[in-house]
Order: C-alpha cells, then sequence, then structure tokens
C-alpha cells in the first residue's frame, strides 16, 4: 500500500526528484573520495615529509568537501519541498474523499479516526519521504560506493565485510519484522485517545451535569495508558536497535584494526591505506545505520499508508451522475415513490413503501415516534443518503440525476443538530450564498426571528461565531441556522425538528413570518411537537418507517389511532380539538 500510494503521488515532481538524486550521487562520491585523498596524503606526504604534496593534496580536499557540502544542500533543499509538497497532496485527496462521502461512510470510519488518518497518519508518510530522500537516496549509493573504495585499499581485509554487512541486516529485518505490528497497535490507540477527546470535550456540559469528571478521567486514563503501553513497547524495541547496530560497527572497528596492523607489520599493507580502509569501513556501516534509521519507520508509515488507501478506496454511496441533469422546469415540486432504506447489514428497513407529494405553497408536516425514520427520510431528498428502493423526485426528475450544485440550489435543509462555523455571523448566513447582501441576511434574520439579538451581540453580523456555535444558545443557533437557509431562498424547504430548542411563543412568532417567507415555495417540516404541525396543510403520520396516516390534523385525529396518540401524549382532548 505504501509503494502503491507514493507511486501515485510522487508522479508530478519527476524532474526535482531526478534533480536530488543526481545531486546526492555527486555528494556521495564527493565523499568516497575524501578517505583516497587522506591516504594520499598520510602515505606519499606526511611519511616522506612532502609539505608542497600535503598542501596540494588538501586543496584538492578542500574543494571536493566544499562540493561536497553544496550538493548535499541543495538535495536537502529539495528533498525538503517535494516531500512537503507530497505530504500536502495526500492531505487534499483524502480531504476531497472524506467531503465526498454520505453519512453512511463518515459514521462506518467515525470522525476521530478520519482526523487522526488525514493528519497524523499523512505526517508519519510525510516524514518517511522526507528522511527517504535525505538518507535513503545517499545510503545504498555509499554501501556499495564504500565496498568498491575497501577493496581498492585491500582485497584480504575487506573479506570482514562479507560477515559484517549480513549481520547488520539480519538484526535489522527481526526488529523491523517485530515493529510493524506495534505500529499497528499505537495508530488504533491513537484513534481511541481521539475519540474519547472529542466526545469528553464536545460532552462537557452532560459530563458536569451528571458530576461524572471522575469516570471520564477514568475512560481517558485507560485509554492513554494502553497508547503509553504500546509506545514503551515499541520504544523498546527501537532503543534496541540502536546498540545492537553500534556494537557490531565498534567490534568491526576493532577487528580491522586488528587484522590491519598484523598486514602493515607484515609490510602487505601501508597506514594510508588501512586509516582509509577504517574510514571506508565506517562510511559502510553508517549507510546501513541510515537504512536502520528509515527501516524503523517503514512499518509504522506502512501502517498509516493502509489506512489512508482505504479511506481513498472507500466509494461514496452517493455516486454523483454520469449525465447530470443541469436545468429543472418545474418549481418546487417533491415526490417520493415507494421509497425504501436499509442501513449495510441491517435486518429491516428504516423505511418501507414511503409515498409522499409536497407541492409549492404548502406545508407538509411529518410526525412520529422517535427512530420511526422522519430524519432519514429527509436525508434522502438533499443526497445525504440514497435510496435502497424507490425514487426521490424533485421537479419530476430523480434526485441521483440531478447535478449535485443544482440540488443543493434547489433543496435548503435546516438539520436537527444544527451546526454553526467559526467565523462571524455573516460568513455563516452567507454559507450558501456567497453574494447575499446585508439587506437580505437581516431579511433571513427577521423571518427566524433572530434579529434581535444578533442586534444586541457587538458587532451585529460581524459578531464572532466560535466552532459549532458554541458561544451562543440553543435556540439562538437554530434560529440562524434556519436564517442560513432562508438566505438562499430554494424551492424546497426542509426542516429536521429544527424549532425544538425555541419557547413557544418563538415558534408561533416563527412558524407564521414563515408563512409569509416561503409562501411560493414547498415546505416539509419533520416535528415532535405537534403544536409545531397542527395547521399544516398535509400530516404525514410515520410508524416503523411505513405511512400509516394522511390527512390535515382534523381528519387524523377522527381517524388515526396512531396520530391521536400523539397529540394525546402532549395536550389534553380540549386543546387538540
Amino acid at each position: 500500500m505504501l509503494i502503491r500510494l507514493l507511486r501515485a503521488h510522487l508522479g508530478p515532481y519527476t524532474k526535482p526528484i531526478s534533480l536530488l538524486v543526481l545531486l546526492q550521487l555527486v555528494s556521495t562520491i564527493a565523499s568516497l573520495y575524501l578517505p583516497t585523498l587522506n591516504a594520499d596524503i598520510i602515505d606519499s606526504g606526511v611519511i616522506k615529509g612532502d609539505t608542497g604534496y600535503i598542501m596540494r593534496i588538501g586543496g584538492v580536499m578542500m574543494a571536493v568537501t566544499l562540493a561536497q557540502v553544496l550538493c548535499s544542500i541543495g538535495a536537502v533543499y529539495f528533498g525538503a519541498r517535494t516531500a512537503m509538497a507530497v505530504g500536502r497532496d495526500i492531505r487534499a485527496a483524502v480531504f476531497d474523499r472524506v467531503q465526498s462521502f454520505s453519512a453512511r461512510e463518515v459514521g462506518q470510519f467515525g470522525a476521530p479516526s478520519l482526523i487522526t488518518r488525514t493528519t497524523n497518519d499523512v505526517q508519519q508518510v510525510q516524514m518517511l519521504v522526507l528522511m527517504s530522500f535525505t538518507l535513503m537516496v545517499a545510503a545504498p549509493i555509499m554501501c556499495v560506493g564504500g565496498i568498491i573504495m575497501a577493496l581498492n585499499q585491500d582485497v584480504p581485509l575487506s573479506s570482514l565485510l562479507i560477515i559484517v554487512v549480513p549481520l547488520l541486516g539480519i538484526v535489522v529485518s527481526l526488529l523491523v519484522r517485530r515493529l510493524r505490528p506495534a505500529f499497528r497497535g499505537m495508530q488504533t490507540r491513537i484513534d481511541g485517545v481521539n475519540r474519547i477527546l472529542r466526545e469528553q470535550i464536545s460532552g462537557i456540559r452532560v459530563i458536569r451535569a451528571f458530576v461524572k469528571d471522575g469516570h471520564e478521567q477514568q475512560r481517558f486514563g485507560v485509554a492513554n495508558d494502553e497508547l503509553t503501553d504500546y509506545s514503551l513497547r515499541t520504544g523498546r524495541l527501537m532503543a534496541f536497535m540502536f546498540p545492537s547496530v553500534m556494537l557490531i560497527v565498534n567490534v568491526s572497528s576493532v577487528a580491522v584494526l586488528w587484522f590491519g596492523a598484523h598486514r602493515i607489520a607484515g609490510g602487505d599493507m601501508k597506514i594510508g591505506a588501512l586509516t582509509a580502509f577504517l574510514s571506508y569501513l565506517m562510511q559502510i556501516l553508517m549507510s546501513v545505520m541510515m537504512a536502520t534509521f528509515m527501516f524503523m519507520m517503514v512499518p509504522r508509515a506502512e501502517v498509516c499508508a493502509e489506512r489512508i488507501v482505504e479511506v481513498m478506496d472507500t466509494e461514496s454511496s452517493v455516486v454523483p451522475p454520469s449525465a447530470p441533469v443541469t436545468e429543472l422546469r418545474s418549481h418546487g415540486h417533491l415526490e417520493l415513490r415507494g421509497v425504501d432504506f436499509r442501513y449495510p447489514g441491517a435486518e429491516a428497513s428504516v423505511l418501507r413503501g414511503v409515498d409522499i407529494t409536497a407541492r409549492p405553497g404548502e406545508t407538509t408536516a411529518v410526525i412520529g415516534s422517535t427512530g420511526a425514520g422522519k430524519s432519514t427520510l429527509l436525508g434522502l431528498i438533499p443526497r445525504l443518503i440514497d435510496a435502497s428502493d424507490g425514487e426521490v423526485l424533485v421537479n419530476g426528475v430523480d434526485v441521483r440525476q440531478v447535478a449535485p450544485a443544482l440540488l443543493a440550489e434547489k433543496v435548503g435543509l435546516v438539520p436537527q443538530k444544527p451546526y454553526l462555523f467559526t467565523g462571524t455571523v455573516a460568513s455563516n448566513l452567507r454559507y450558501g450564498k456567497p453574494d447575499a447582501t446585508d439587506e437580505e441576511l437581516w431579511q433571513a434574520l427577521e423571518t427566524a426571528q433572530a434579529k434581535d439579538f444578533v442586534e444586541r451581540l457587538e458587532g451585529g453580523l460581524e459578531a464572532p461565531i466560535a466552532q459549532g456555535g458554541s458561544n451562543v444558545s440553543g435556540g439562538q443557533r437554530q434560529r440562524l441556522a434556519i436564517a442560513r437557509a432562508l438566505v438562499r431562498k430554494p424551492e424546497i424547504y426542509l426542516f429536521d425538528d429544527s424549532f425544538s430548542a425555541l419557547d413557544y411563543a418563538t415558534d408561533a412568532r416563527l412558524r407564521a413570518a414563515l408563512t409569509r417567507e416561503t409562501a411560493e415555495a414547498t415546505v416539509v417540516i419533520v416535528a415532535q411537537r405537534v403544536s409545531t404541525i397542527r395547521d399544516a396543510d398535509r400530516i404525514i403520520v410515520l410508524d416503523e418507517g411505513s405511512v400509516v396516516g394522511t390527512g390535515t390534523h382534523r381528519e387524523l385525529m377522527d381517524d388515526n389511532p396512531t396520530y391521536r396518540e400523539i397529540v394525546l401524549s402532549q395536550l389534553t382532548e380540549e386543546e387538540a380539538a
């Protein structure tokens, strides 16, 4: 998965990668040439006392060192730029894929896991790319070049490499095999910590209200301890790797000095050659150490790449049409024909054979017990999810055939849990219509019964809104969400229990204002509160996913036991009448 991911995103950067490899090649060749020059200075300059030769070769060494430094700087520069660009591209690709997901796929992965995959997982892959460009490219060149140069200095002494290099490879391979599952466990537990932290921050009021601080601390402590245990387990393996490699390196150096000294004593080798050979041995082993450092990162990056690719390979259940309809002739006509909806793996359908018609200038209400499928039904219209069977028609065209932008223009949804984005009141209201004027915003706020409290805010339309609208009350948040939908002036308004946080007086004023504002539009209201929907032109009663009644309030009170039971659970007989 890691190779597949990198192959897909490194393609556009072929030129800088080629230049980087060239610079690394020149830099490594320069590094390999320096010990040979040093040997020449020792054997032909120091031992013979030739100061001129020492100065001349020393100058060459300075020039080679300068070239090596400049090439290293250039390689690191291009490597860092390319790695950061690849990380940016992968993050953007994951974000775009997540944006295409329906509610089904988001629920399948979970928000905490998607956040971790987009940030931490991508960062691990990005770091691997950076280290590969700065270390891994040079490591094989230095290893092969070092072996060749060592053989050039002394072939018999080079036989030590036959033992040392494979031994290092075996030690590293054994440790890497154990690191991979440890890193997978770490990433999974990071997801767990993120999930619990997200729940606790979002639900801080509930935690305080029920005095569950201790319980939540214990929950977080368990998840935190699990992550710590896995991190320590991984850290022990990583800590064991470097001493193992250094032990082999130091033992090899002692062996070279031991056998090299005997060869010098026998006249088979010069002192400069032994010094150069020792330098090449260090370069070879250092290249293996660089590779070792890389191999420590590879298992974690592989796990992260698998998690990223899992998101990238997941297709949304809401697929854009191949030949989208870009123009709708009718105005505000909504119809559901024989609609069924079943969640993957569920034993029963949430909706079964639902037939509904809503027309412009009318208000259609949907009521039913908790879990009857009301919110699911509304989610089918703007294609937050797609029907398992049947058709959802907007202006006579199946929503699955309508261009997404056009559908969003025709349908305005106020969700059950209104969400506001970080910014200002104005930026939130213009979310669906960026070119809306201030007059349009104030008009929408007045209709939504939000004008008074917005005027009291410091800055008015430019008053700051915190993430999720946490700095305004639940009722204010609902009214701002309603105003946001009104600014767009869609043909079909969908209100998913959008008046639940309002008091009865505000609810009544808002509905009266909405009746005037949406006189030519189609309005569909899902509500639990009977007073909100009793004056609707048509009331649809849902029970366990099926339509069990349709009519006005008075008709359903006379003929529909399910509706009557819901009404009398909230109102007295006299109030209902």
